[in-house]
């Protein structure tokens, strides 16, 4: 068994990570730079190294981590999500270094992190994909000439991209034409390479993604899935599993395609394959993230399987320790990104002092969280700072303790989407189960009345403040 895990990531999954390292015994290092010297996962680990000043290229030096790992006597490298998670040559360089990556391979990783590449393997294999260039496009000529095969609206993606960013929607030839030297742009800022394809745009559909374990040994199996058409500008809010939208049927089905995808590509470890549910109720292939997601915290609700120990457990050459018949789920989780956001601000970043925290509890409710009283969120990362994850036996008294769950929670001195996603839960339309990703856009008054919300609240605290202080 693995002895010694380098964590390299920050914030709440590394504390995630050097959780699951705690319980299966096994000893964890984590790294920081100056802007995270007084992080959680720092505190919690059983070793910590400093990175130095810079605080997002200190994590993204691929070479500099492995020989931190080694040089601490670490068999094994787990990176998280974000940061160089789908990074091919930390892979490499791991493999080469003898170091466990605890991850697909690096040709796994690199033939699905390009999305052309991925898209030709999953046809080969049978699975459904939209329409839409073979190629990266070379110009803007070449683009509308495709767009005009396949019809409009179509979607401007970046090939290596992910995280919701390098993605334009083009209603019509001006706007696939004044967009696409703008979706260039982004991409190479963002990803450093300025490929990009074009694919037919699905209009509202429901976005559907299937968890995959994958062992040395050949086997695959899907732990069911998750509903993410909750979100903003292809950022998710909240995350659901099971889908309330599926029926047996087509949770049969599209879990049999997630399996056949991965096998198709000798997937190994832990994935995510997603698809597009069309308003007919179709399944489209769209992408594989290759780690661990932000979400996995709802299906190890609905399973009880530890997503996290089992990566480990694969990339120690263990065998999966359950079939298919064995996976079970049982009730509805829901998982809430608490982010550092300003609603009322077009969810401009909150970075600052968190005043005071505390972690709502009671009967199924799990907190993931990087903060606590007195923690500077620092401004230089992705803005989600904690994860809110409730369970419950039906749909209905899933959204009744996700509320008193938002409720409880208290996080003060930045602003959050707290106040918006209660809103949320509020509405008839999210309620009923039927909902897809133009939920938010379609859905602003929500927006305006959480803001209205979050300012009473704020208001009432402040007058609470002020009592207490005068000693009323």
């Amino acid at each position: 068994m693995i002895k010694k895990i380098l964590i390299a990531n920050r914030g709440e999954i590394a504390v995630r990570i050097v959780r699951a390292c705690a319980e299966l015994g096994i000893k964890s290092v984590a790294i920081y730079t100056d802007a995270d010297r007084y992080g959680l996962h720092v505190k919690k680990a059983d070793e910590a190294y400093n990175l130095g000043p810079d605080s997002v290229s200190g994590y993204l030096n691929v070479h500099r981590i492995v020989n931190l790992a080694i040089a601490t006597g670490c068999d094994a490298l787990h990176p998280g999500y974000g940061f160089l998670s789908e990074n091919p040559e930390l892979a490499e360089a791991c493999e080469k270094r003898g170091v466990r990556f605890i991850g697909p391979t690096a040709e796994v990783i690199r033939r699905l992190g390009d999305k052309l590449q991925a898209r030709a393997a999953m046809t080969e294999a049978g699975i459904p994909v939209t329409p839409g260039s073979e190629k990266n496009l070379e110009s803007v000529e070449e683009a509308l000439v495709i767009a005009e095969g396949i019809g409009y609206p179509v979607m401007l993606k970046a090939t290596n991209g992910g995280g919701g960013r390098g993605i334009r929607r083009c209603g019509d030839a001006e706007e696939l034409n004044r967009n696409f030297d703008r979706v260039v742009s982004e991409v190479s800022k963002t990803f450093g390479n300025a490929e990009v394809f074009l694919e037919k745009c699905i209009d509202n559909p429901r976005h559907i993604e299937v968890q995959i374990l994958g062992d040395q040994h050949g086997k695959v199996i899907h732990l069911f899935e998750r509903d993410c058409s909750i979100q903003r500008r292809h950022q998710k809010l909240i995350e659901i599993a099971p889908s309330p939208q599926l029926d047996e049927e087509q949770r049969k089905k599209i879990g049999k395609l997630a399996v056949t995808a991965a096998k198709y590509v000798n997937y190994t470890n832990a994935g995510t394959v997603e698809f597009l549910l069309t308003q007919d109720g179709e399944f489209y292939f769209m992408e594989v993230n290759t780690r661990l997601q932000v979400e996995h915290t709802i299906t190890e609700q609905i399973t009880g399987i530890d997503i996290v120990q089992e990566q480990i457990r694969i990339a120690a050459g263990l065998k999966l320790r359950y079939n298919q018949r064995d996976v079970k789920k049982r009730g509805f989780a829901m998982e809430f990104r608490i982010n550092a956001e300003d609603p009322k601000n077009d969810f401009l970043p909150s970075f600052g002092r968190v005043t005071r925290y505390f972690a709502p509890g009671g009967p199924g409710v799990r907190t993931d969280a990087a903060i606590y009283t007195g923690y500077e969120i620092p401004p230089y990362y992705d803005s989600m700072c904690a994860k809110l994850i409730v369970w419950a036996l039906d749909w209905d008294s899933l959204i009744d303790r996700a509320s008193r769950a938002l409720n409880d929670i208290g996080v003060y001195g930045v602003k959050t989407t707290i106040p918006y996603q209660l809103e949320i839960l509020k509405s008839p339309h999210f309620r009923s189960g039927k909902f897809d990703t133009s939920f938010v856009e379609s859905h602003p008054e929500l927006i305006n009345y959480s803001v209205r919300r979050s300012s009473r609240r704020l208001a009432a605290a402040l007058g609470a403040a002020v009592a207490a202080h005068m000693g009323l």
